[in-house]
């Protein structure tokens, strides 16, 4: 199918198929090595964080020139974020910022994430090629079961969802007999949720005496959280579906 490119920071409907799911490897390669000088870069001239780190390596952006230069630059870490809590890893001003998500922080500081409009087209737009790389398409419906809030998922989950084109269902996580309620009422052909709560949606569906191979579900699209290939099996199996892992970065 043909498709039209979407303008970055546009909105509506995503083509069934991103021109960049058609790119050569070698396209795809200086793509990524534009984009990786310029984020370097940009990090550097606006974080302070970054300016010191690189410092400290004895590197400069101008020192990339090619994927494999990404190996000179220091790694960002999980202590970097928690020590520059709340808003000191933006590259832009607060006042550019149209949302802010954190963790949980249940293990210290929260990690706090800011995304300016621009941000949140690119995120609705990858997710809406994940999604279809799942087995999403246009006109589908999603039973969206991630939390929404501070929590990345629900609304990446969400707008991904709806950029595609699909009804999404905005059910976020708990009240697990409604749950499954809804999906035997509404009948949504993708579910989006942790693979935890997938398993407690299933023992659902047995205390109810619900045969879950009978649902509408063709297609379940699980991350947020470690899960094993035999939860995979599991969940497959009881479901009769096609289950992807799609992990956050």
């Amino acid at each position: 199918m043909a498709s039209t490119k979407l303008q970055s920071g546009s909105s509506g409907y995503l083509p069934e198929m991103d021109d960049a799911e058609r790119a050569s490897r070698d396209e795809i390669i200086a793509l990524q090595t534009k984009r990786l000088a310029w984020s370097l870069a940009h990090a550097y001239d606006n974080v302070a964080h970054y300016k010191a780190a690189f410092d400290k390596a004895g590197v400069r952006p101008s020192d990339f020139r090619q994927l494999s230069d990404l190996a000179k630059f220091p790694f960002t870490v999980k202590t970097d974020l928690r020590d520059n809590y709340p808003f000191n890893m933006f590259a832009v001003p607060r006042e550019q910022l149209v949302r802010v998500h954190a963790s949980s922080g249940t293990t210290g500081r929260p990690i706090v994430v800011g995304y300016t409009r621009a941000d949140i087209a690119t995120w609705s737009s990858v997710m809406a090629r994940s999604i279809r790389a799942a087995g999403g398409r246009t006109g589908m419906i999603i039973h969206n079961a991630y939390g929404y809030g501070l929590f990345t998922g629900g609304l990446g989950a969400h707008y991904g969802a709806e950029q595609l084109g699909c009804t999404v269902v905005p059910v976020s996580g708990g009240m697990t007999e409604r749950q499954v309620q809804l999906i035997n009422d509404f009948r949504p052909d993708i579910i989006t949720v942790t693979p935890s709560y997938m398993l407690a949606i299933l023992d659902e569906f047995k205390r109810q005496g619900l045969d879950p191979r009978k649902s509408s579900l063709k297609f379940g699209i699980f991350g947020a959280e470690p899960w094993t290939n035999a939860m995979r099996v599991e969940i497959e199996t009881a479901f009769d579906m096609d289950a992807t892992d799609i992990y956050g970065l």
